[in-house]
């Protein structure tokens, strides 16, 4: 069978047709070959949204904002969306308008209810709500900052108009001659330490020698430390306590009498005993010193005793008297 040239003529213009209808579609956003079905969300302000926005869920595109129309009684915005039967929702889920970033524009997010299992019908209107973008978030926290930003600038004037009240000529002539002074003190400072690096330099040698002296000082004192160390002075020391604690209790009988030592300390009568049997002793020996004769008598031709006669000079007449 021959094909004739109007036949063909004909299918070209009906492909070209839908070339153009599936063209027009798929600018719009459309498949043709995909079921979409229709929902709506009512916002108070959609935020800057625009028809042909994408709807994603968890970050995947599965419709599109098919148109935004305004409701004239209540002044709110209608939203119609399409989105893909591939992706059923339930009935309580949110649409979300949300700012993905600072050069897209703003789009929707449903936030599905995994709690509810009844899918949303088509026609049914969703619950919707706005989520600040990323420049609204940085703006709301942005002006607590300027303002406080404000009130910093308003003291640093406050503060700088102070220290111009303050450094008027004379204080600012002060202050440069102070700081003249200070340079003159560091350059003081400055030669006074090389003078003291020069005498270093110059008596290195004496130091070393100071050093080294120190250094034998320290290791005999080391030595002796050793050697008291293995002395046990500890025991020393006890025994030096126990040694005075035994004169300590010797001295205190001594003072309170007891023992023969404590009695001759401490015996009145027999210290006055002693003194008058130590003189009657002096005077007999001085007696027996000067008359022998009263006690030897020694003679060959029998003579008599001479009378006692006491010497002018008597100790032991005085004593007596």
């Amino acid at each position: 069978m021959k094909i004739t040239r109007e036949i063909k003529t004909a299918i070209l213009v009906i492909a070209s047709i839908l070339l153009f209808i599936w063209g027009y579609s798929f600018l719009k956003g459309k498949d043709l070959f995909t079921n979409y079905k229709t929902f709506y969300v009512e916002y108070d302000n959609v935020e800057g949204l625009a028809p042909s926005a994408s709807v994603t869920l968890n970050g995947l595109i599965i419709g599109k904002v098919n148109s935004i129309t305004i409701d004239e009684n209540t002044g709110k915005l209608l939203v119609e969306l399409q989105l893909k039967t591939d992706f059923p929702i339930s009935k309580t889920s949110i649409a979300s308008i949300y700012e993905p970033g600072f050069i897209g524009g703003k789009q929707i997010s449903i936030l599905p209810d995994f709690s509810n299992k009844t899918p949303a019908v088509e026609g049914q209107k969703l619950q919707g709500e706005v989520k600040l973008g990323l420049t609204s978030s940085v703006g709301e926290k942005l002006a607590p900052l300027q303002q406080k930003l404000e009130k910093l600038m308003l003291n640093v004037d406050n503060l700088v108009s102070g220290l111009n009240n303050v450094l008027d000529k004379k204080t600012q002539e002060d202050l440069k001659r102070t700081l003249s002074e200070l340079s003159t003190t560091m350059v003081q400072i400055n030669k006074a330490s090389t003078s003291v690096n020069t005498i270093l330099d110059d008596n290195k040698s004496q130091i070393k020698g100071v050093v080294s002296n120190f250094n034998k000082i320290s290791g005999d004192f080391s030595k002796i430390s050793d050697s008291l160390n293995k002395a046990d002075l500890g025991k020393t020391v006890k025994n030096l306590n126990e040694t005075l604690s035994k004169v300590d209790g010797i001295m205190s009988d001594l003072k309170s009498g007891k023992g023969s030592a404590g009695k001759l300390l401490s015996d009145e009568a027999l210290y006055n005993n002693l003194k008058s049997t130590t003189k009657e002793m002096e005077l007999l020996l001085q007696d027996v010193r000067l008359y022998p004769t009263r006690y030897v008598n020694v003679s060959l031709f029998g003579k008599k005793n001479k009378p006692y006669v006491s010497p002018v000079k008597d100790s032991i007449s005085k004593a007596k008297n």
